[in-house]
């Protein structure tokens, strides 16, 4: 992925999660994360059970995420950094980072309220159980580089890959039957992505992206270019009845990981045969290798030269060897319009 896919798949990632974009420039952006991506990105799982003990009003972490740190390293060599930016620290951020409580710890809720109120500050729960907590510190916004590889771009991944490994979606009525009256018949699909490899001591990679309706049995490939064409929601759309299915979800899925199979069996498999036969050259190469050794050695160091022939060995067969892994990256369950498939 290039700098500006990048940027693409955070932002979106960040308007799905409803974040507050503060500042966006085409080298960073800056964003006031939402609960649902702070718990994904900050590891703050102490504050949050914090909050949801006591119903205290959360407050998110501010980000930097840089996309191109050689203009973001420029803007701070001319002083105009995302990170000289500034923040308000309020009191549940400053529990979880650390900003320590006022200097007296009051003996019960009363008089931390008491002070609270000659003070002018607002109660809060953490002055009832702390006294009296500052509420306008300020810090540094924090500044992460998004780059391919990065461990920031890495944990998006797997939030996104977390979230989206299961969905239900409805399509949307057809824009002249919003206003009708008549039920419109939906069908059920049940959608999933595998990504097949074909791996030795080289590896293929391939998608493959196939659905099978419930209620009837039929498969298609491909059906991934069949969902972007659709406009998809979660919400159940008005006027409209899902057509019963004759399969169960679980049987519908052994279906398609019966098909996938069969089909697979039907590639060309010179591949596995190659490397198969560089597989045997390998093992006799070490053999000839690690029996002329053993046999040179002393007779106490031999077993510790068998232990390192047997760790190449297993290294060898494991480099070499060919095998198909089919993993599932994500799947789904689809209602379709019945009467406007392809």
């Amino acid at each position: 992925m290039n700098a500006l896919q990048i940027q693409r798949f955070v932002m979106r990632y960040l308007d799905a999660e409803c974040c507050e974009i503060i500042e966006k420039h085409p080298a960073y952006v800056t964003v006031k994360l939402s609960p649902s991506a702070d718990k994904d990105l900050t590891n703050r799982p102490y504050y949050w059970s914090f909050v949801e003990r006591t119903g205290a009003v959360p407050e998110t972490v501010t980000y930097t995420f840089v996309f191109d740190p050689e203009k973001a390293n420029e803007l701070l060599a001319a002083g105009n950094s995302p990170s000289h930016g500034r923040g308000t620290v309020m009191p549940g951020a400053a529990l979880s980072g650390g900003v320590q409580p006022g200097p007296a710890r009051q003996g019960n809720s009363t008089a931390a309220t008491l002070q609270q109120a000659q003070s002018g500050q607002p109660d809060t729960i953490l002055g009832r159980y702390f006294g009296f907590v500052p509420t306008t510190v300020t810090a540094r916004i924090p500044k992460d580089n998004v780059t391919y590889g990065s461990r920031r771009l890495e944990q998006i991944f797997a939030a996104v890959k977390a979230k989206g490994k299961y969905v239900k979606l409805f399509e949307e009525p057809p824009q002249g039957q919003r206003s009708s009256s008549a039920s419109l018949a939906y069908d059920t699909w049940f959608h999933a992505n595998y990504k097949v490899e074909l791996a030795c001591d080289m590896k293929r990679s391939e998608i493959h992206s196939l659905a099978i309706r419930l209620a009837t049995g039929e498969i298609r490939e491909q059906f991934h270019d069949l969902l972007i064409q659709k406009r998809l929601t979660p919400r159940l759309p008005a006027n409209i009845h899902i057509i019963p299915d004759k399969m169960s979800l679980s049987h519908g899925a052994g279906v398609l990981e019966r098909y996938l199979e069969n089909k697979l069996k039907q590639y060309d498999h010179q591949w596995a045969e190659e490397a198969h036969d560089r597989l045997m050259e390998e093992l006799a190469r070490i053999r000839v290798y690690y029996e002329g050794l053993i046999k040179a050695v002393e007779p106490d160091k031999q077993p510790e030269i068998e232990a390192q022939y047997r760790n190449r060995h297993a290294e060898i067969e494991w480099q070499y060897q060919p095998r198909v892994n089919v993993s599932v990256i994500n799947c789904g369950l689809f209602h379709l319009h019945s009467a406007y498939q392809p």
